[in-house]
């Protein structure tokens, strides 16, 4: 039922960024209206404040100009609202991220601190903003919550149905034993090494292709009759002689 509510704040959320404006925001004027130093407390009481009804859309609201007034503030107006309105972490968080992507561990991390009990929540809401950086927030926020796997896992797959099918793969081989979320987010990576490769330290790089090239042809070898060599014309020595041959040869014709 959250991930339904979550994906329609988003969709929300994300059109209000793309057409808010000063003018359009009722909290811009209040919240510029103070100093930096008091904008995180401020926006907080704003959504503290706000009707049950109305709550979501003024957490989005809130964030929204405040981030807008001070962007490196993000982290500490989204910790600061999840602090004093948990229920609204995810969504103060998931503002904040389609806002300054580029902060989004930092986000996670504070929005987890202040309101632990939201952490599945406020992986999932974050990780539909940036689903490529779902690693980074997942740990971040387990670094916080160390007993919120379970939940944070689950966010995961719920920002991420792809990944689903292989996080649980890898939760059923791991024989009861307890995985972090790292490590099970690794080896459910598409990009994982093998456990065989990767435990004996062998790299994954393939074998050369082999060469197609055919060998060149042998020449035709053309057969016939075997070679009989032709011997030379014997020659009969006369032991009485030493088998020397007298000059002008031996004249075997006369008797």
């Amino acid at each position: 039922m959250f991930s339904v509510v979550m994906a329609v704040a988003l969709v929300a959320a994300a059109k209000l960024c793309a057409s808010d404006t000063p003018a359009t925001n009722p909290f811009f004027g209040t919240l510029s209206a103070v100093s930096a130093a008091k904008l995180p407390a401020t926006a907080a009481e704003l959504v503290s404040q706000a009707d049950s009804k109305t709550r979501m859309e003024t957490t989005a609201n809130v964030v929204k100009a405040a981030v807008g007034l001070n962007p490196a503030a993000a982290a500490t107006v989204v910790g600061t609202i999840a602090k004093t309105t948990p229920e609204m972490a995810s969504v103060a968080a998931a503002t904040a991220v389609t806002l300054v992507p580029s902060q989004a561990v930092a986000i996670a991390r504070a929005a987890a601190t202040a309101a632990p009990s939201e952490a599945g929540k406020i992986v999932e809401a974050i990780c539909r903003v940036v689903p490529n950086n779902y690693k980074a927030v997942a740990d971040a926020v387990a670094l916080v919550v160390p007993g919120a796997g379970k939940e944070i896992l689950a966010g995961v797959c719920a920002a991420i149905p792809a990944l689903q099918s292989s996080i649980n793969a890898v939760l059923a081989t791991s024989s009861g034993g307890t995985l972090s979320v790292s490590d099970t987010l690794n080896m459910a990576s598409p990009s994982q090494v093998s456990p065989t490769t990767a435990e004996y330290g062998f790299n994954n790089t393939p074998a050369p292709a082999l060469n197609n090239t055919p060998a060149p042809a042998l020449p035709a070898v053309h057969t016939g009759p075997p070679f009989v060599p032709v011997p030379a014309s014997p020659i009969n020595l006369d032991p009485g002689n030493g088998g020397v041959v007298p000059p002008g040869g031996n004249n075997y014709a006369n008797p």
